[in-house]
């Protein structure tokens, strides 16, 4: 083998493990509130937003699903024994709302779980921490089959209930 050619590869090499440094890096300084995940069956996405100070909500995201369908997320954490309660929810509607209401449009709820790159399961922080690697959404694909946005006049994939971090918003 030349000794160009010897340096190129060398040269490549170095240059693929640098991309790679430089993706796990940013992965690791990504802040939960600008996180991006995706599902393994790509049918969904989930943006995280910074909550804007908000004294109850502690998380706050959009799901993004095929045929521009968009659900509203939110975490609170529940009073007792602490867990982050999640609540997807569709086309709800703004201002003075009763309880039937936010019922008749939330598609999903449960408690969000993370997992490290380890395995390691725990669960889900509020924003101003890194985002973890894994989310875990029980039951999530099961519960939007279910719902009203499934079908001919909404979305037609089910995403699966463990989403990976995929990048962070700008």
């Amino acid at each position: 083998m030349s000794s160009s050619r010897l340096h190129s590869g060398v040269f490549f090499t170095l240059c693929a493990a640098g991309v790679a440094l430089t993706g796990s890096a940013a992965f690791a300084a990504c802040p939960l509130e600008l996180a991006v995940y995706g599902d393994a069956e790509s049918a969904a996405e989930i943006d995280f937003r910074p909550t804007e100070g908000s004294a109850v909500v502690t998380n706050t995201f959009k799901m993004v699903l095929d045929n521009d369908v968009v659900l509203d997320g939110i975490v609170m954490w529940t009073q007792g024994v602490a867990r982050p309660h999640g609540s997807l929810m569709y086309k709800c509607p703004t201002g003075d709302v009763t309880g039937d209401e936010l019922a008749a449009c939330t598609l999903w709820e449960g408690v969000v779980y993370s997992a490290d790159d380890k395995g390691n399961v725990a669960l889900l922080p509020a924003e101003g921490v890194d985002a973890p690697k894994t989310l875990i959404f029980p039951d999530l694909g099961p519960s939007l089959q279910r719902s009203t946005a499934y079908g001919a006049n909404g979305f037609s994939k089910v995403p699966w209930d463990v989403f990976s971090l995929k990048g962070c918003q700008e």
